[in-house]
């Protein structure tokens, strides 16, 4: 991806909210939805902000307004539109008027990553690449912790158990993770061909059957907003004519991201998560290797979800990398 054109996650404090920022030449940008979704309001009351801070003069429409081409799935086409997407100055100012603390960490935030890229031409995450051998020991230890439990199958929480229930049969380790230790991990040997292209409906009915299968609470499967159809989205979306996530196996990997930081539902979003990550890799033809093997196994799964639910995000890059190494055909 070019260097002036970058897609960063933002994420709330309490970790209740994440939105994807566009980073392009000397600002980040927000779609209208994205900034009701950010400072919790709703899209009549920042429509009306944005009229005032225009009428008002406070700024432009010229500087502080830009058209992104975007690619979204509704129903079983894949749409291209053109979505409006405002500024730091605009997304700030209404910040100010709605939710000003959020506001305030917004600006903070996003304030560092220009910086960071203004000095090194792109946003990097200074503190994560400095303690990188500490956290690659950490995951290490995470990884044979979880699945120690998972093989005495002393799980007591439910949100444990139901991905015990899904992920039982998987057989590959996480090896993967010794290339950290020089830094050499890349994404390589992937798909570039969509055998199935996931949409709402589809993906609805499959959490349907995976409650009739293992059961869960009247709660399960409930949607307490719209972003599952955001998450499901995003992963087909596209930033100039080019697709952000160009290969099955990273689509496959962002989908298990978004799904699990987006807690869109009111129970079972970890288990949900996990079901739809393996069922559209079997739908695409990942699922088994040559040999008839599977690809991944369930502990460096659960291990994996549970991590992404606990992760910073500024670690999202390392978890997608592994995810998509534990996928591609060279495993």
């Amino acid at each position: 991806m070019d260097e002036s054109k970058q897609i960063l996650m933002y994420e709330s404090q309490d970790g209740n909210i994440s939105v994807e920022v566009k980073l392009e030449n000397d600002s980040v940008w927000l779609t209208q939805g994205q900034i009701v979704k950010l400072f919790k309001s709703s899209k009549a009351n920042i429509s009306e902000h944005i009229t005032h801070i225009y009428e008002s003069g406070e700024l432009g429409q010229e500087s502080t307004v830009r058209n992104f081409r975007t690619v979204r799935q509704e129903g079983k086409r894949q749409i291209s539109r053109e979505l409006v997407y405002y500024n730091l100055d605009m997304i700030i100012s209404i910040g100010y008027r709605v939710n000003s603390k959020q506001g305030t960490r917004f600006r903070i935030w996003a304030n560092q990553v220009l910086k960071d890229y203004l000095l090194k031409g792109y946003a990097i995450d200074q503190k994560c690449f400095q303690k990188q051998t500490e956290q690659l020991e950490e995951l290490r230890q995470a990884v044979k912790l979880l699945g120690n439990i998972v093989d005495a199958k002393q799980l007591n929480s439910d949100e444990a158990t139901g991905l015990l229930k899904v992920l039982s049969d998987y057989a590959y380790a996480l090896d993967i993770l010794d290339k950290y230790d020089h830094q050499v991990v890349e994404i390589t040997g992937t798909t570039s061909d969509d055998v199935f292209v996931i949409t709402y409906e589809s993906a609805m009915n499959a959490i349907a059957e995976l409650k009739k299968t293992f059961g869960g609470s009247s709660l399960f499967g409930n949607e307490k907003d719209e972003s599952f159809k955001g998450s499901l989205a995003a992963i087909y979306q596209t930033f100039g004519g080019e697709s952000l996530y160009s290969s099955v196996e990273e689509k496959a990997a962002h989908l298990l991201y978004f799904i699990v930081k987006n807690h869109s539902f009111s129970d079972g979003n970890k288990r949900i998560a996990a079901f739809i990550f393996v069922w559209f890799m079997e739908k695409n033809g990942l699922l088994y290797k040559e040999d008839g093997a599977k690809r991944i196994a369930n502990n460096a799964l659960v291990a994996l979800t549970l991590m992404i639910a606990e992760s910073k995000p500024a670690e999202k890059e390392i978890m997608i990398k592994v995810v998509v190494n534990l996928i591609n055909n060279k495993n």
